[in-house]
C-alpha cells in the first residue's frame, strides 16, 4: 500500500535522509487526514492515537548510521526520577455501571534510565500506582479506581543524526499493571478486578538545549502496547461465581482487535546542577471490549519531578 504513495526504488533519490523523513511525515498526516474522513470506529482512533509513534518510528528507521563523534549534548543523562502526577480522569467501566464518570486523577512514579554499549542502547524502568476519585453526572455516586504498574525497555538509540542535539530511540517494551475499581453502590458486583500484561513498543525523541544559562532536555515519549493477555470476568458474573469455581472465559488474549492501551509524555528536564527538576504532561488512555463488556478509561495529567 506505501509504495503506491512513497516512492523508495532504486531511481528514487533524495538529497539526504533529511529529505526522506520529511516525506514520510507527510505522507503520514495525509493518511491521518483520510482516516478522520473516512475511518470508523476503532480504526480510526488507532490511526489518531498512533501516529505520533509512527512518525517517531520513520525517523528512527531511515537513520543509516550514527555520527563517529556524539556530541556531548545529545546525551540523555543516566538518571532517575520520582513523579507526582495530577489531573482529570474519566472511567467508563459496563461491569459495574452504564455511564461515565469523570473526576480526579493522581499518580505517583519512579523512572529510571540507563545506558549501555557506549550510547547505543538505552534501558528505561518505570514502576507507578495511581489513583481515581470520579463521580457521575448527578454527583449523588462515586468510584474508585487503585491501579499499579512495572515496565520495562530496551531502545536502540540514535544519536545526533538529522541535527547534533536532535535524539530517537525506539525499542520493545513489557509492562504488566493491576489494580481494583470499586463501586460503593452496588450491592452484588461492588468490585471489579483489571489486571494484564502486555508486549509492545515504545520510543522517545528529545532535544537538548538551553534555557538562559541552565540544560533543559525537552522529551517526548510514547508506550504502545501491541499484544498480550488480559483478566475481563463473564458479563453479569459476580466474584462470588467465580470464588465457587466457575472460571472459564476468564483469561483472553488482548490484542487491537480487542484491546488499545497507550501512554504519551511530553516534558523538560532542567538540570539545576546535580538536581534535575521536571515538569511535563501525561496521556493514558486504556480501551477494551470483550464477553459483550466495555471499559474505555484516559487519564489527563500534569507531571512534577524531581531526580534522585
Amino acid at each position: 500500500m506505501l509504495s503506491r504513495h512513497i516512492p523508495c526504488g532504486a531511481n528514487t533519490n533524495y538529497a539526504n535522509y533529511a529529505d526522506f523523513t520529511k516525506y514520510l511525515l507527510f505522507k503520514f498526516v495525509e493518511f491521518a487526514k483520510l482516516a478522520f474522513k473516512t475511518g470508523r470506529g476503532c480504526h480510526s482512533i488507532y490511526c489518531t492515537y498512533c501516529l505520533p509513534f509512527i512518525m517517531l518510528l520513520c525517523c528512527s528507521l531511515t537513520v543509516a548510521a550514527r555520527p563517529a563523534d556524539i556530541p556531548e549534548s545529545a546525551v540523555l543523562p543516566n538518571q532517575s526520577a520520582l513523579m507526582l502526577d495530577a489531573g482529570y480522569a474519566s472511567i467508563h467501566d459496563s461491569y459495574l455501571t452504564p455511564i461515565t464518570y469523570d473526576g480526579l486523577d493522581l499518580g505517583l512514579s519512579l523512572e529510571a534510565t540507563r545506558w549501555t554499549k557506549k550510547h547505543k542502547w538505552l534501558w528505561q524502568l518505570g514502576v507507578g500506582a495511581d489513583y481515581n476519585y470520579v463521580e457521575n453526572k448527578a454527583q449523588n455516586n462515586d468510584l474508585y479506581k487503585l491501579m499499579g504498574d512495572i515496565s520495562f525497555s530496551m531502545q536502540h538509540a540514535w544519536l545526533g543524526v538529522l541535527h547534533p542535539r536532535l535524539n530517537f530511540s525506539v525499542g520493545p517494551m513489557a509492562q504488566v499493571r493491576a489494580g481494583i475499581v470499586y463501586n460503593a453502590v452496588n450491592s452484588n458486583n461492588p468490585v471489579t478486578v483489571r489486571a494484564h500484561a502486555n508486549v509492545g513498543a515504545t520510543g522517545m525523541a528529545w532535544f537538548n538545549t538551553r534555557l538562559g544559562r541552565k540544560p533543559i532536555t525537552l522529551r517526548y515519549q510514547m508506550q504502545l502496547p501491541v499484544a498480550g493477555a488480559f483478566f475481563a470476568p463473564e458479563y453479569d458474573e459476580s466474584y462470588y461465581e467465580i470464588y465457587l469455581g466457575n472460571h472459564k472465559n476468564l483469561a483472553h488474549l488482548g490484542w487491537w482487535g480487542n484491546r488499545f492501551d497507550m501512554v504519551n509524555y511530553l516534558g523538560a528536564d532542567l538540570r539545576l546542577g546535580k538536581t534535575t527538576l521536571r515538569l511535563g504532561y501525561r496521556s493514558r488512555l486504556e480501551h477494551w471490549t470483550v464477553n459483550h463488556l466495555h471499559v474505555h478509561d484516559f487519564t489527563h495529567a500534569l507531571v512534577l519531578g524531581i531526580s534522585l
